[in-house]
């Protein structure tokens, strides 16, 4: 289960990130980050296979000048490291 909770201008994105989550909100996705955020802070994802980091690639697509990945969890960065997006993500 997933859930993104806005506070201010940062989006926490908190829980799991699959392939079956991303299908479900893939028809969200344009209203899941609200307009003026920031950071989109990502400790809080406890896992997130690769259609997850790509589902996050998206959202960051749609917010190019003003949206941060920020802060992610320890299995999350393995696959940041894994398929090279370092650039994407701060820590």
């Amino acid at each position: 289960m997933i859930e993104f909770k806005q506070q201010g201008d940062c989006c926490q994105v908190l829980g799991r990130l699959s392939q079956e989550d991303v299908k479900q909100l893939w028809s969200q996705r344009k209203t899941l980050v609200a307009t003026g955020t920031r950071t989109l802070e990502l400790s809080g994802l406890e896992y997130s296979d690769t259609a997850g980091v790509a589902f996050l690639m998206e959202l960051l697509s749609q917010h190019p000048s003003e949206l941060q990945l920020v802060a992610p969890s320890t299995q999350v960065k393995r696959l940041i490291d894994l398929y090279d997006l370092q650039d994407f993500f701060n820590e």
